[in-house]
């Protein structure tokens, strides 16, 4: 499986906004704050739950630099 975003549970506000974009459904609402679902999908990296999150909560593992 691959990398999963990863969620900073003190920044996130549960708007939901990450959810919404989210192409292959890995992530859901939990108590009032969005966690990944590690063991149903594999999430392809397509960076847009980290591109809407307006606290900065959501992070990949990882750095994409374009040359």
């Amino acid at each position: 499986m691959g990398e999963m975003p990863i969620i900073d549970e003190e920044k996130c506000n549960g708007c939901g906004l990450c959810i919404s974009v989210c192409l292959c459904n890995a992530l859901a609402m939990s108590k009032n704050n969005v966690v990944t679902i590690m063991d149903k999908v594999d999430c392809p990296w397509c960076l847009q739950c980290e591109v809407v999150c307006p606290t900065g909560a959501i992070a990949f593992p990882f750095e994409i630099v374009f040359e």
